[in-house]
């Protein structure tokens, strides 16, 4: 496919563009860092006529694009004021969405977020594992925006019956080199108790943005994309018991696996993670 990736120089970014580009697929990187060159677009995804335009095609080397991966925003909460987060991260995936729509793109994979599950669990889950189906619980203005993209894409995909949008609820990104630091997680549970001691390996995200790519119907859908096992050595349980000591769990889990319920991403997309840092430390 011919696809574009917006946030492509981020740090999931990055490891998706060289993910896609190994399959085989056209990847027009639309970031405001980058280098200049073939598939790279300088861009503000905050103008639409911008965005639009670069949908349609960019002079002579690329003529219109069959899927967008919508990874481009202010990452996470606290970096920007509030006010900052929700204009740029909001304006932004509505002008994708719909410049989209208007190029005739109908399947469109973005990065929703593990925190509408209702990071940083200061009230209780309302179960262990967590998974996609309880309502949102966006606590930050970062969380609520991602919650307010997915009901637009639930109206868009109405609108449009077509039209295919995939949300990926990712996890805390990491990369190998990140993993020295997991060892010290294991001193106090609280230090991770806020994401339920959740991560994804960038590698097993790029993974589940091109199984979305390639299975996603029209429609829109949710999934929760996390690695296998958590960040600490401490089995899930025991951590689970120790700071939620009234959230029940509503199966058993394995010794080290995730709480952020994966099981659908697994059966719909045929995510499977492959990496953990357990391999690297």
């Amino acid at each position: 496919m011919r696809v574009i990736v917006t946030g492509g120089s981020g740090k999931l970014g990055r490891t998706v563009v060289t993910r896609l580009r190994a399959e085989g697929h056209t990847v027009m990187n639309l970031d405001q860092a980058g280098t200049r060159g073939p598939g790279f677009l300088n861009i503000n995804l905050r103008d639409y006529g911008e965005v639009a335009d670069a949908f349609q095609g960019v002079d002579d080397t690329a003529d219109g694009f069959d899927a967008v991966v919508h990874l481009g925003a202010i990452p996470a909460p606290g970096i920007r004021p509030d006010v900052a987060t929700f204009h740029n991260n909001m304006l932004s995936t509505y002008n994708v969405f719909q410049a989209a729509r208007r190029a005739g793109i109908t399947r469109i994979v973005y990065a929703s977020s593990e925190t509408v599950l209702g990071l940083p669990f200061d009230t209780d889950p309302p179960y262990l594992p967590v998974d996609e189906d309880y309502a949102a619980r966006p606590e930050s203005t970062y969380s609520l925006v991602k919650h307010l993209e997915e009901q637009m894409a639930i109206e868009l995909v109405r609108w449009d019956p077509g039209l295919s949008i995939t949300a990926l609820r990712f996890s805390n990104v990491m990369d190998p080199a990140d993993y020295a630091a997991f060892p010290g997680y294991d001193t106090d549970p609280l230090t991770r108790k806020w994401n339920l001691w959740g991560y994804i390996d960038g590698r097993d995200g790029a993974q589940a943005v091109a199984r979305a790519l390639e299975v996603a119907g029209p429609g829109f859908d949710r999934f929760i994309i996390a690695a296998a096992d958590t960040v600490s050595s401490r089995p899930s349980a025991e951590l689970a018991a120790s700071v939620f000591p009234d959230v029940a769990f509503t199966r058993v889990v394995r010794e080290h696996e995730t709480l952020l319920g994966i099981e659908k991403a697994r059966r719909v997309l045929g995510f499977a993670p492959e990496h953990s840092w357990r391999d690297h430390v």
